[in-house]
């Protein structure tokens, strides 16, 4: 039963409690036992008006007109804000004890809230004098504003603000935690011999490295690492936008693992750690969490007790099953039907041996959810299914890994039921404040349902989180131009897709849209042969039918520009 609160005012005095922790508005901060957490002013407007109506639903357009008065943001941007109140309160979304999710209507805190008993001056007992607090205040104003002009100053930053309406930014999270964050890339590892398992094991320890810090609250890592692909590339992008940045080197010599690892103060150039391993092979999944393990001592990383048990645990114990598992990665990234076939098998024999393996589940679904999407079965709606089968084992098994939810957002993506996709990817983002591919799904998600100007802000947030994603970003942001009726830009974001990925069809596709906005006859031309020969015989409305736009108007343009074209 939810306690009936006595505090029904416009603002809530310092001291009131919510639950185990005392709200300072003033201060912007919340207490507890000793601990201090600073929070963003956002996520203080969000907290007082869910305590002034404790234990009723506050309707998500009312939070969007308290928060953001006078201002038009997304949904998308009050979703990051109750993300991260979450985390500072340590509240789970599964299982709130302060923020209820009233599904698509709005949210409730359950928490009781309680005023505080009056101090001298009206003080709550143990709060700062009023004068004191205002001189303090002023103080911390001047330094907060320095400490923004500074993290303003960083490449890229200013956009992220815009591009997220104050949602999760590096700021952001650092409000989470009281501190700077700290903000670190993770190379990709360079295999030191040729061959497809070397590059399989240098891409999966980069990948693992990732996965384990992003989950760390105290980090917010910038990765080339992507559910979606990645490049090849050097990373020194990523690099160039860290405070510090891991790269490795790796090789598998027969019965052995070799690596050379390193830390580096990207600012000085200064190397802060390096440790060379040659163990058994045997020992690889010890290496790779001693690895995780020394960059969060290096960096004095405060992890709570649930991330502590998180660092402690392997996907796999099981070292065939793991070299399974990466060999399946990289088919599945090739995107084409004998590829997919082969990941799918290679993934069913990781399961085979370790039925525990909910990595290796989430990528069984994937390969069914690309054999619906690319209409390579003769049962689209059947391959779906089995697609979501395959994502719940993995959920059930292991409800703490982000990528499953980006799964089970991508599926129901392809069953145009965007909204429960939208939730799972806020439960990712949840779990991985960092979780690039998260963003760029909403803003896929988002041109689906007829908003790409919102579609471009999410993207952009995605690329600076992992610089070296690939092809499929720039595809996003070109469909999103399109839509927004830019169609130069849309062609620009769309060759860079191309020239990442040439045999991608539905790059082709919007290019040859775009050139017809553009009355680019020879380009829109040239375009359709490059259709025709990835897939002879293609046809709109048959390309269309599992296709996940929902909005009308959108079906309509893209429809007509391709029929002035004879497809």
């Amino acid at each position: 039963m939810i306690p009936k609160t006595d505090v029904e005012q416009d603002s809530l005095r310092d001291g009131t409690r919510i639950g185990d922790w005392r709200l300072y508005p003033s201060l912007h901060e919340i207490r507890r036992d000793g601990e201090v957490v600073r929070l963003e002013p956002k996520a203080v407007a969000l907290l007082v008006r869910l305590a002034e109506r404790a234990g009723r639903m506050v309707s998500r357009e009312e939070l969007l007109d308290r928060v953001w008065p006078g201002v038009v943001v997304g949904d998308d941007s009050l979703t990051q804000v109750v993300i991260k109140l979450r985390k500072a309160l340590g509240d789970q979304p599964r299982h709130p004890d302060y923020i209820q999710t009233i599904p698509k209507q709005g949210y409730r805190l359950i928490a009781a809230v309680e005023a505080p008993a009056s101090g001298p001056d009206g003080a709550a007992p143990g709060a700062p004098h009023p004068r004191r607090a205002g001189t303090a205040l002023v103080a911390g104003g001047v330094i907060l504003a320095v400490l923004l002009l500074g993290y303003l100053a960083l490449p890229g930053n200013r956009e992220a603000e815009v591009a997220t309406g104050g949602g999760a930014d590096a700021a952001g999270a650092a409000s989470a935690i009281g501190e700077e964050p700290l903000t670190i890339a993770v190379l990709p590892f360079e295999p030191l011999r040729e061959g497809a398992e070397q590059n399989n094991l240098a891409r999966g320890i980069t990948a693992d490295l990732v996965t384990d810090l992003s989950r760390l609250s105290g980090l917010w890592v910038i990765s080339t690492h992507s559910v979606f692909g990645h490049d090849d590339g050097e990373g020194a992008a990523a690099a160039a936008s860290a405070r510090y940045y891991v790269s490795g080197s790796v090789q598998r010599t027969p019965g052995r693992l070799e690596a050379h690892i390193r830390l580096i103060d990207s600012g000085s150039g200064r190397q802060l750690w390096s440790e060379r391993f040659d163990r058994p092979i045997g020992d690889l999944f010890d290496v790779q969490a001693e690895i995780s393990r020394q960059v969060v001592r290096i960096l004095e990383v405060r992890l709570t007790r649930a991330e502590h048990w998180r660092l402690a645990q392997r996907y796999t114990r099981n070292l065939e099953a793991y070299e399974l598992f990466l060999q399946g990665q990289a088919a599945l990234l090739v995107r084409q039907e004998r590829e997919n076939l082969n990941a799918r098998r290679l993934y069913q024999r990781a399961i085979e041996l370790d039925p525990t393996f909910a990595r290796a589940y989430a990528g069984l679904a994937l390969s069914y959810v690309a054999d619906y999407r690319n209409q390579w079965g003769e049962d689209g709606e059947a391959a779906l299914a089995r697609a979501s089968e395959m994502a719940q084992t993995a959920l059930e098994i292991d409800p703490g890994i982000p990528e499953v939810y980006w799964v089970l957002g991508y599926i129901e993506t392809q069953r145009r039921h965007h909204g429960q996709a939208i939730a799972h990817l806020e439960t990712a983002l949840g779990l991985d404040q960092s979780f690039a591919d998260a963003y760029a799904l909403m803003g896929g998600i988002n041109t689906y349902d007829g908003h790409p100007h919102r579609t471009v802000k999410l993207i952009r947030q995605a690329m600076r989180l992992n610089p070296e994603a690939g092809y499929l970003y720039f595809l996003l942001l070109g469909r999103a131009y399109f839509f927004i009726d830019d169609p130069e830009q849309a062609m620009i974001n769309l060759r860079e897709a191309l020239a990442r990925n040439p045999a991608n069809l539905e790059a082709h596709v919007y290019l040859a849209a775009a050139a017809t906005a553009r009355d680019d006859v020879e380009t829109g031309e040239w375009e359709v042969d490059e259709i025709l020969a990835l897939q002879p015989g293609f046809d709109t409305e048959a390309w269309l039918a599992t296709y996940p736009m929902t909005d009308a108007g959108q079906i309509r343009k893209l429809s007509a520009a391709l029929a002035s074209l004879g497809l």
